[in-house]
């Protein structure tokens, strides 16, 4: 084992990675090297003789945790593969695997994702006969947001549905008694979704002190990265592992709590020292990432926030670029000078896909996505489906799922649905059936199946026949799955098998990395893969929202729609909320490195069709003087103001411009046909005023345009 070298570490970053006893918070800021304290501290607690199976890492996603502990393992000349590490919800399945009996549930439980959640609480509503006529009566969605939002909220979901769904009041007996059959439903046949996983482990630290006894006593040294984020189950969990010591170091940011919505509690990194006396706080402030007049401009943007840890970044990176300010006429004339902007970045030699564009929410990209396909820019927007979650992978999880949880009903029904000639009722009849015996598998067989479904119902039992044939790996389960599975498949997604079928060959190959089924399916559940379906070969623009950009950088950043009432978002009063979307501002800053651009269009249309002036964003115009450079549309080239960049040099011939006839709207009427860049070809189906119009488009459905941005073509 190597000495680890702790000379390439920073003051604070030494202090916390050698005060290895007691409490211990850590306030790292954007770009401060958290990630290194983190990998270090685990280095050299292991170097000083601390047994490598005592320490627990968690973090927020698997990869992260992997990462650190081979770059630890890479400065001991080790694997450091004896530290546990890994998500709140990893490390709560191996616990609650081996300790579950203590709760009264066994080992073998299958972990359902949002979707399944979803399907459930559809199954019981039909079932118990609710919302039937009522297009009122909350959606499956809503219903499981609710539920949900209590258990990550730790508030009763009668107080939650009157204070934040109080127009759903009425129907609060029906929601309470749905949540009831979920949690009976979710017992009975051996499934936990994320939330229980969490909740199971706290009531284990809470209500079996053998069992909270042997974990607190197997991990006496506890880091948690992205405090910030933890909900109060979280916090909870943290303070009953710490029950017989109190090595726990937290690593977090105040000013990057920005996952409410999602039950992330900002006071909880707050109050930390409050609930561990004798904390020691640490700041990390050198950053490491950024320019210095980024990093000024968003030390002032988060200099107004009510609470905080007060800190400022600095750099030693050399660059002395200002931040810059477009003020747009309009969204088509922001979306014109990002394009315009773009281009000048990657003649600068800034690859495209070191370049993003945040925004608040999905819908603030509408234009600059259709500026964008006409420019021919290739660009991603993240916060897609995941690789497992769409259902076409779902149909292949079904099977394996219940090799390892035969009492799994919700796949057992989707394994159903998909025989020819079987519908949701005898779906369900067949569920029924196998579950009331003892043995699902031996049951199968025996249910009297239609004439129309016989064969394939047959074929069906002989693929569990030959599943449940002797050890297998999970590649060969994989294969003879996809073998069944294949003909159904390509009936039931005949419009875009191919680009499905990327998918699946994806799964056979990460399969191949495993030796046990529960592993892989437990692993999929809790951390899906990435969906990488598309050719990597590509450079693409990346859009997105600010949310999904958290933990990541780029060499360019570009902020989008920083207008009164888009950000912060409307529904924003002043308070917690109001905090977190200055918190989001910052986040989103934080991500450049070298060239950061801030825009808003003095033009929005509202929800009436109607154009209204649009002040700058409030967080904006609290912003001190000589951060940035103020662009506005006046004093912008024509390139930037109305017309498009080509990205081509400029040939040194005159240029001839056509003049193009402005439509009007009586150039068009109801019924005709219309050409739209990105949209494609339409139908006019209403004239309203304003110049607007509402056509319905053969692939993208309707859409309503404003003739002086739309660039419609009449066919």
């Amino acid at each position: 084992m190597t000495a680890v070298n702790l000379d390439q570490l920073n003051e604070p970053q030494y202090t916390a990675v050698t005060t290895t006893e007691g409490p211990v918070l850590v306030i790292a800021g954007a770009g401060s090297g958290k990630t290194r304290t983190l990998v270090y501290r685990v280095a050299h607690l292991i170097e000083r003789g601390v047994a490598p199976e005592s320490i627990l890492l968690l973090t927020f996603t698997r990869k992260a945790s992997q990462e650190m502990l081979w770059r630890a393992g890479r400065l001991l000349n080790d694997t450091c593969s004896r530290v546990v590490g890994g998500t709140f919800h990893g490390v709560a399945n191996m616990l609650l695997r081996r300790f579950g009996a203590e709760l009264g549930f066994g080992s073998s439980f299958t972990i359902i994702d949002r979707a399944d959640a979803e399907g459930i609480v559809n199954l019981l509503k039909s079932s118990l006969g609710l919302g039937k006529r009522d297009k009122r009566f909350p959606s499956k969605r809503a219903i499981i947001n609710m539920i949900s939002g209590s258990v990550n909220k730790s508030i009763d979901l009668e107080d939650l549905v009157l204070e934040q769904y109080s127009h759903l009041s009425d129907h609060l007996e029906e929601i309470l008694q749905l949540q009831k059959h979920y949690g009976e439903f979710k017992f009975d046949h051996g499934l936990m979704d994320y939330d229980d996983l969490l909740v199971n482990w706290k009531r284990l630290l809470s209500e079996s002190p053998a069992a909270r006894d042997e974990i607190s006593g197997r991990f006496r040294y506890i880091m948690v990265d992205e405090y910030q984020d933890t909900n109060l189950v979280q916090a909870d969990i943290i303070r009953g592992l710490a029950h017989n010591h109190e090595n726990v170091m937290v690593v977090g940011d105040d000013s990057q709590s920005i996952y409410s919505f999602r039950g992330a509690d900002f006071y909880n990194i707050m109050r930390f020292p409050k609930e561990f006396e004798n904390t020691k706080i640490i700041k990390l402030e050198e950053n490491y990432r950024s320019t210095q007049p980024i990093l000024s401009l968003t030390n002032d943007i988060i200099r107004n926030a009510e609470e905080k840890y007060t800190k400022t970044l600095f750099t030693s990176i050399e660059g002395d670029i200002l931040p810059k300010l477009y003020v747009a006429k309009n969204e088509g004339d922001e979306a014109a000078f990002i394009v315009k902007t773009i281009r000048k970045l990657e003649s600068r030699g800034v690859a495209l896909e070191n370049i993003a564009v945040l925004f608040r929410s999905g819908f603030h990209s509408y234009k600059l996505e259709m500026e964008l396909a006409v420019e021919n820019i290739d660009f991603e927007k993240r916060g897609g489906l995941k690789l497992t979650e769409s259902a076409h992978m779902k149909d292949v999880l079904a099977f394996l799922r219940i090799l390892v949880n035969p009492r799994d009903n919700l796949s057992w029904n989707r394994i159903f649905l998909q025989l020819d000639k079987v519908g949701p009722k005898t779906a369900q009849k067949i569920t029924a059936f196998i579950s009331a015996a003892a043995d699902p598998y031996l049951a199968l067989p025996e249910y009297p199946a239609g004439k129309t479904w016989k064969d394939s119902f047959n074929n069906l039992v002989e693929l569990i026949r030959e599943l449940l044939s002797g050890n297998q790996a999970p590649s060969v389960l994989f294969e003879q799955v996809l073998a069944y599975y294949l003909p159904i498949f390509y009936e039931l997604y005949a419009d875009d098998y191919p680009k499905r079928q990327k998918d699946l060959d994806q799964l056979g190959a990460i399969m191949k990395e495993y030796d046990d089924l529960q592993a892989f399916i437990d692993d999929t559940t809790l951390d899906p893969p990435e969906n990488t379906g598309t050719d990597d070969d590509i450079r693409r623009l990346v859009l997105s929202t600010i949310h999904s950009s958290k933990g990541l950088e780029f060499e360019a950043v570009f902020i989008i729609g920083l207008a009164e009432g888009r950000f912060p978002h409307s529904s924003s009063g002043f308070g917690g909320q109001w905090e977190e979307e200055r918190r989001l501002l910052y986040v989103a800053a934080t991500r450049a490195k070298k060239y950061l651009y801030l825009s808003y269009p003095r033009q929005l249309m509202g929800r009436d069709r109607r154009f209204s002036f649009a002040p700058m964003s409030p967080f904006l115009a609290e912003l001190g003087g000589g951060l940035y450079q103020k662009i506005d549309s006046a004093s912008c080239s024509s390139d930037y103001r109305t017309g498009r960049f080509s990205g081509k040099p400029p040939t040194g011939k005159k240029t001839v411009r056509k003049t193009v006839r402005k439509l009007k709207m009586s150039d068009f009427s109801v019924g005709c046909k219309v050409e739209h860049p990105f949209f494609g070809t339409g139908s006019v189906k209403k004239l309203s005023g304003s110049r607007s119009l509402d056509v319905l488009f053969d692939r993208h459905g309707l859409k309503t345009l404003h003739l002086d941005y739309a660039k419609l073509k009449i066919k």
